[in-house]
């Protein structure tokens, strides 16, 4: 089954603790704090694999942990930073957070963007060494890593997409001009979720075609299959109308189609769009497309049954499909992704720090099971003395 929306729960590292350690060596019994500081825990990163086709992988809603980093150590050793967990999405894949906002476009190959980000380590005791204080008993713990629900929608990348009533022949029509081998019927809706179908030119050229769900009156609505999928079509550089010849009126048809992509908007009915009026081999003679309208760059006449105008369809698709926009200069080149809502950089008011007899608090700490909570999460254990001020009490 084709899955174009995923919702995850992604969860940072968090940072390793700073070492809280004293140098003893022979011949130096009171050394000084050699603690080292602790790795940053690892992020969670999203990587477009052009190579995926949807979010199948991530349908069942995982969560998703990175590596925690490792503490420091006496000797001056930084411990090393959390292993990050890297998830690959399709091309085209958005990210949106808990309140439905845009976050990151992930709208090229190797386009990367991190999800969430590991904690930064804890300062080993050593950072903490001055002129007045040569033998700091204390040491940083690292802060957790971000933690967040994000959702995952997909929009096909397609050079051009097939648009159309149900039982156009738009299925029928991709498997002629391309390798896709789509579901084939003489039934409407046969087609129940986005195909992709690369067309290849004798010259070594190739296009991307999408076939949809048929569209139906009120599809911009939510009526009939059409509607979960029109967001697949925002990406083409060109619609292929596909008009059942037979059927009824191709001009009515036409205006269905039309309506339905103008009501949807997201620039849909801005498109160049080519007419191909499917199964003329069930008709007397050839059809007529009384439609004067600039978006219209061709008409083509087709029969998938019998091959007919097939070829000349498939060749003209080459000369046809809008190219690509030349990318920006180097020094002026856009980021493989876009974010559009940064997220504010993380403040806390205050720290926990380990010492000899258990952690001290510095700052504006939170009160009751907050207080417990982050105490815990930084290693405290039942009976451990914790300092706050001048106020020392141990952990229930």
């Amino acid at each position: 089954m084709f899955h174009d929306r995923a919702r995850i729960h992604v969860h940072a590292g968090r940072g390793g603790d700073g070492g809280l350690s004293f140098r003893r060596e022979k011949h130096v019994p009171k050394g000084g704090p050699d603690g080292g500081d602790g790795g940053a825990g690892g992020d969670v990163v999203l990587v477009a694999d052009p190579n995926l086709r949807d979010l199948s992988s991530f349908h069942d809603g995982r969560h998703y942990r990175a590596a925690r980093g490792e503490p420091g150590r006496g000797g001056n050793k930084n411990g090393a930073a959390g292993t990050p967990v890297e998830l690959d999405v399709p091309v085209g894949t958005q990210v949106f957070d808990a309140d439905e906002n845009l976050v990151a476009d992930l709208a090229s190959a190797a386009a990367r963007v991190v999800v969430a980000e590991g904690g930064p380590g804890g300062r080993g005791n050593k950072r903490f060494a001055t002129a007045t204080r040569r033998t700091p008993r204390f040491a940083e713990t690292g802060l957790p890593g971000e933690e967040r629900t994000i959702e995952l929608r997909l929009k096909l990348l397609a050079d051009a997409a097939l648009a159309g009533l149900p039982n156009a022949g738009k299925s029928s029509l991709l498997s002629r001009i391309s390798n896709a081998r789509p579901k084939v019927a003489s039934y409407p809706f046969t087609t129940l979720e986005p195909v992709l179908g690369t067309v290849d030119a004798p010259d070594g050229h190739q296009l991307t075609v999408a076939d949809v769900p048929g569209l139906i009156e009120g599809a911009s609505e939510g009526i009939g299959l059409g509607h979960e999928f029109l967001a697949h079509l925002e990406r083409a550089r060109m619609l292929v109308h596909v008009i059942d010849a037979a059927a009824a009126d191709p001009a009515e048809q036409f205006r269905i189609v039309d309506h339905e992509l103008d009501a949807y908007g997201a620039g849909l009915h801005e498109l160049p769009q080519v007419i191909v009026l499917n199964k003329v081999d069930l008709l007397p003679s050839s059809p007529t497309f009384a439609v004067e309208d600039e978006r219209i760059v061709r008409v083509f006449a087709t029969s998938c049954a019998t091959g007919e105008g097939i070829e000349q369809f498939k060749r003209a698709l080459f000369e046809l499909v809008p190219p690509l926009e030349e990318a920006a200069p180097a020094e002026a080149a856009v980021v493989d992704f876009l974010v559009y809502r940064p997220r504010p950089k993380r403040t806390r008011s205050y720290r926990i720090y380990r010492t000899d007899r258990g952690f001290r608090i510095t700052g504006t700490p939170p009160e009751g099971e907050e207080l417990e909570e982050a105490l815990r999460a930084a290693g405290a254990r039942k009976g451990a003395e914790i300092e706050v001020g001048e106020e020392v009490f141990e952990l229930a």
